[in-house]
Order: structure tokens, then sequence, then C-alpha cells
């Protein structure tokens, strides 16, 4: 495609005239001050305002290149003497107006007159004071300084301010031709609309300036600067209004000049689209009857009305705080937090359809594009650990909780003290002293917790096999889930009445195309999928396998090294001598001494390993015998995933962020896997090193 335009900009011939007409364009196009390396301007030139007749944007780029290595791009000395010429002749030219010896001197501001005034004198008694030290002295004592002493300093800079309008008409009458540089490009072109902080900012100075005809800019701003977000939503409403209205009259007027400037290649994407912003907008249609969005799911709606009595909590530790007390209630709260959320919104699907017709067409484009942003934003997040954990979650909806564990109990008892006592630490800090103060806890009282911990996994595991007892939720036919998406809108045009809305729904239905019922019967068909999937999870013995976690079987014997390096390794990481050194560093020390270790103490570790795996495959026999047929298949079933997924080296590992609570008590296990790993990969590298040392002894 992009060969066969290319060729067709290369045999299109150019005539005289276009090409004069291309560089009468680029002249428009190229703004009026064109002071930037040709290159720049020729980077940032608009080629769509280019383009003219039969020649598109993209050919007139192409033939200015070709056309432009035709000629020089530098500049000859008869060139800078003629630029010269007009440099002397009008030295003040441009931005260098304001050094003309004509050009009046603005005139002091009373706090600079009083400075002036003041500084000699200050700068005799502090001597020993920098410039900067001076000023803030200076400026503290204008700010103190009664009105009636600084009457005198203001009626001195108002009379000089007028002496310098005057001047400053004066100047332009007698070099107009210096004043007319000064002008801007199209000053005819219509006022962009203000914003309604604008709008208010200029009002609000205005009262200032009679007040306090001396302030500078920078006093205002600095007195201004934080009472926009501090005013009320009714005050604001009224700042936005105007601003709309504004918005209105430069639309209507910027048309009508785009129409009688067609030279200026001005579209309507030039027109300013909008002076609110989304705060500003989302207020304003809220008070034209625009409903709240309702929370996404159940934990949303205990999350905002648990935040309202946050206030003094800082915002950092909220949501941590709203996540431990979610795990903490109750199912049917939970599910009971669900429903109102869903009740919330059907009305809020009522209520956006009555606001929406009261709207234009194009706004009603405006608010239903926002709406659908909204949910692609918030259509994820059903409790704290879905943002982490997304792929899993769509992959078991339902899986089962693990039980909160006895460490769990006893930091969730004591966090609340502690909270309170050492206000210095973080959350993450707090959770590491909770995880010393349980390690350091004396048996006995550890027993307490331990009870716990039983009779909340009883309950997990009675709920666990309820909810697999429990068959999903029937699929759903096209039809069905058709009428779910539209039922808002019909019983909104029903007035609520039911029975007529399923009616019109059910005609509607009978009468549609099947172009249009397409997409509805891809939709069920996804659901009937989703049906059959979760039949087969809860069918499935083994609920977690694929977990990503290793899982613990009651009883299991231990695996034993599989060769003597394994053995020896073993040895050394377990007699404590290396445990100085880092995990690789620690491995890499074994290595060598696996290597420089005689052929008959190998030959012993050798013989140990292969006598433990022996009594091992003894007692895994036994231990599986004495399991019910269906831990037996749990047990096989999760080997032969565990033996799948070893099988492909490039897939990627799960990663499972846990709680530092969850990472305390695994540390033991994850500590063994990775010494297990670090001498498995060491394991093939030492029985070639034991293969040379044999092949020597043979030689």
């Amino acid at each position: 495609m992009n060969g066969e335009m290319e060729a067709t900009t290369q045999d299109q011939v150019w005539a005289q005239d276009d090409l004069l007409k291309l560089l009468e364009a680029m002249k428009v196009a190229l703004p009026q001050k064109d002071v930037s390396k040709y290159k720049t301007s020729e980077s940032h030139l608009d080629w769509q305002k280019v383009a003219f007749n039969s020649y598109t944007a993209e050919m007139c780029k192409q033939k200015w290149q070709e056309v432009s290595k035709e000629i020089r791009k530098f500049r000859t000395l008869t060139e800078l003497i003629v630029d010269a010429q007009d440099y002397i002749k009008n030295p003040y030219k441009g931005k260098k107006i304001k050094k003309h010896p004509d050009f009046p001197k603005k005139p002091l501001t009373p706090y600079f007159r009083f400075f002036m005034e003041k500084r000699a004198k200050y700068a005799k008694l502090h001597p020993e004071m920098s410039n900067l030290d001076l000023t803030k002295i200076l400026s503290k004592k204008y700010r103190e300084l009664p009105d009636k002493k600084k009457k005198k300093y203001v009626d001195d800079f108002l009379r000089d301010k007028e002496s310098f309008v005057h001047s400053m008409m004066k100047f332009r009458e007698e070099h107009p031709d210096l004043v007319e540089s000064m002008t801007k490009k199209g000053s005819n072109v219509p006022e962009k609309p203000k914003t309604p902080q604008q709008l208010w900012y200029n009002h609000e100075k205005k009262a200032v300036l009679k007040t306090r005809p001396d302030a500078t800019t920078k006093d205002i701003k600095d007195s201004l600067g934080k009472q926009w977000t501090q005013l009320s939503d009714k005050k604001r409403l009224k700042w936005i209004m105007k601003s709309l209205e504004q918005q209105k009259q430069y639309e209507e007027t910027m048309r009508e000049y785009i129409q009688q400037h067609p030279e200026l290649n001005m579209t309507q994407e030039d027109i300013v689209k909008s002076t609110l912003t989304k705060a500003e907008r989302h207020l304003k249609d809220k008070s034209d009857g625009r409903p709240d969005k309702p929370p996404p799911n159940g934990y949303s709606m205990f999350c905002a009305e648990l935040m309202s009595s946050m206030k003094d909590v800082p915002s950092t530790e909220r949501m941590v705080m709203c996540s431990q007390r979610w795990k903490l209630v109750k199912q049917s709260e939970k599910d009971g937090y669900q429903k109102r959320c869903e009740q919330r919104k059907k009305e809020y699907e009522i209520e956006m359809h009555r606001f929406l017709s009261s709207l234009s067409e194009e706004e009603q484009q405006r608010v239903l594009g926002e709406e659908k942003l909204g949910f692609k934003r918030g259509s994820g997040a059903s409790s704290p650990a879905s943002k982490k954990k997304s792929s899993k979650a769509k992959a078991s909806p339902e899986k089962p909780k693990r039980p909160i564990s006895a460490m769990f109990i006893f930091s969730e008892e004591k966090r609340p003290k502690l909270q309170q006592e050492r206000t210095d630490l973080s959350d993450s800090e707090l959770t590491r002293l909770l995880a010393r103060m349980w390690n350091e806890l004396a048996e006995k009282k550890k027993e307490k917790y331990k009870r716990l911990e039983t009779i909340l996994k009883a309950e997990s595991e009675k709920k666990e096999k309820e909810d697999r007892s429990r068959l999903p939720d029937p699929p759903k036919n096209a039809q069905d889930i058709w009428q779910q998406s539209v039922i808002g809108d019909y019983l909104a045009r029903f007035k609520n009445d039911r029975p007529k809305a399923q009616k019109a729904m059910e005609a509607t239905w009978s009468t549609m195309e099947k172009k249009e019922k397409i997409m509805w019967i891809k939709k069920a068909a996804e659901d009937q999928k989703r049906y059959e999937r979760d039949l087969c999870e809860m069918r499935s013995p083994a609920p977690a396998i694929a977990s990503g976690k290793k899982m613990k079987f009651d009883g299991e014997p231990k695996k034993p090294p599989s060769n003597g390096y394994q053995k020896f390794s073993q040895e050394m990481l377990s007699n404590g001598e290396l445990n100085h050194l880092p995990m690789k560093e620690r491995m890499a020390e074994i290595g060598s001494r696996w290597q420089r270790l005689p052929l008959k103490d190998k030959d012993r570790y050798k013989k140990i390993a292969e006598e433990k795996q022996r009594q091992y495959k003894v007692q895994l026999e036994q231990w599986l015998a004495s399991l019910s047929p269906q831990e037996r298949n749990t047990y096989k079933e999760y080997n032969s995933q565990k033996r799948r997924s070893t099988a492909k080296p490039g897939a990627p590992k799960a990663k499972i962020k846990k709680s530092d609570t969850e990472e305390e008590d695994d540390e033991d296990e994850d500590e063994d896997d990775e010494k297990e790993k670090a001498s498995s990969e060491a394991d093939s590298s030492s029985e070639e090193d034991d293969e040379d040392d044999e092949d020597d002894d043979v030689s």
C-alpha cells in the first residue's frame, strides 16, 4: 500500500504554478516571528494546512524535501550586511524596544519606594547582614506599616503611574513603527473563553486592589491561591455557569471568524472545546441531576462506609485497615453488602436513564463515553488482593481462602494497643515487631491461639466442602443476557411495571435481526464454557493444586538427597559452618570443597544417599497405603501437575505476594527450597567433575 502511494507521488508531475502555491501555503503556515533553524521549523510545520487542491499533506512534504535539496542552506555575507543595515536603522526593534532612550520607565511600586528609602539606614545598623536578610526584614517592616504611613508611598506610585501612561501614549505617537512590532499577529482573533477559576480570580483581584492598591501580583496570588479549592459548591457553580456562557459565545464568534478568514486554514478542531476540568464538569452534571456512581462491589461499599469514620487516620493506612477488618467480617455480612450494592446499581441505572433523557445528543455521548471509561477502570476490584492476582482470580473465581493462622490471631489482638504505644512505626514495621513477639512467646501462651486456629481451620474445611457440593450458577441463553443488559431502560420506560417491560423485551427480541443477536449468542457460549469449567473444578479432587505454593501432606516422608553431592551439601548447610556467607557464595564454596574431596569420601556419600533413597521408597509406600482413595488421588494429581510444570523450564513461575505474617510462617520452608534448588543446580557440574576424576584415575 505504502509502495503504491510513493509511486504515485513520484510519477505525478508538479506544474510551476502548483509549486509556487506550495511555497505560499508554507509561508502562511509559518509563525510570524520565524526565528528558529529551518530544520526545526520544517519539523513543526503543519502539513495538513499546507495541503491544497488534490495534493495531500504527505505529497507536499515530499515535494518540499525534493526542492530543498536543490537550494543552498547557508547565508552569504551580502545577506548578513542587509540584516546589519536593518539593525542599524532600527536598533530597538522587537524585544529591544524597552532599551530605547525615549521609552518611559515603569513607576516603582509602593513597597519598592519604601525599600529604597530605608535600605541604606538598615544596612548601617546591621552591617553583618546579607542583602537577602535585609530584604526579608524590610519586607516584614513594610507589611507591619500602618495604612497612614503607607499612603505616602501609594500616592507617589499613583502619581508616577499617571505620568507613565501619558508618556507611553506620546511614545506610541512618535514611534509607530516600533510599536507595531509589539502588537501580536491575529489580534482580531476572538479571545479564548476563561475557565471558572480565571473568572473568579479576576473578580477577586479587583476587590483586593480596591482595598490594597499597592498589592503586587505575588501578594494577590498568595492571598487567593487556596481560596478557590475551599469555595463552596454553590459559589463555584456560579462561575462554572459564567464560563459556559462565555464558551457558547466564543464558539459562535469563532465559527464566523473561520468562515471570514479561509486563508488561515483553521478548522472546527482549532476551537477550544471545554473550559471545565473533570471535577468542575462532574459538579455541573451533579447539579443537573446526574446520580452518583455506586461502588462496584460489596467490598468497595464496606470501605466507603468505614472510611467516613477514619478522617483522623492517614490516607496511606486507611486501605490497609479496611482490608484487615474485611477479613474478619462474617460471610453473611459480606453477602449483605453485596446485595445492597446490586440494589444500588439497579437504582443507579434508572436514575441515569432519567438524567440522559434531559440532555442533548452531544452531551449524552459525552456522559456515555465517561461511563464506559469508568466501567473499564473500576471493573476489576472485588477485594484488596484482586489487583495483584487478577489473572488468578479469573482462573479460579471461588478459590478457598487460607484459614487464619495462630500468629495472625495473635497479631490482630495486639496490633491496636501497639499502634497507640508506637506511633512512630509504619504498618510493615509493626508487622515485623509482632512476628518477633510471636516467636519469643512462651509455648503455653501460644496454645490459646493455636486452639482458635484449629477451630477456624475446621470451619474453613467445612465451608469448603459445602461450597464444592454446591452446583455453579446455570448458564444463561442469549435472550436472558440481552434482557439483563437492557432491563433498566425498559423499567424506566414502563415506570417500573415489570410484566409490561418483560413483554416489550420479548417482542423486541423476536423482531431483532440475526446480525444484532450474534454478540449475545457469543456471550451465551462464553457463559456455557464458564459453567462447564466451574463444574469440572467442583468435581476435581484437588482444590488448589495450581496455587504456585508447595502443598503439604500430613505424614508424608521427607524426600532424601538424590546423589552423594546433595548429601554432602546438606551436611555442610546444616552444621552452620558457612552461615556467614550468602546462599550463592555458600553453594559455590560447597562445590569447590566437593571437588577437592577424595574419591573414597565421595563414594561414601554416594552410598549413604542410595541407602536413604531405598528407605524413602519403603516409607512412601507405607504412607500411601495408609491414605484414603481420595487423598491418594489428590497426591498423585499434585505430583503429575508438578512434573508437567517442571518439564517447561521456559515457563514463568507464578509469584504470589504474601503478607509479612505468612512470610514468617513459610520462612523455613522457603529456605529449604532454596537450598534444594541451589544444590540441584550444582549437581550436574559436580557429577561431571566426578566423571573427570574417574577418567584421570583410569588413565
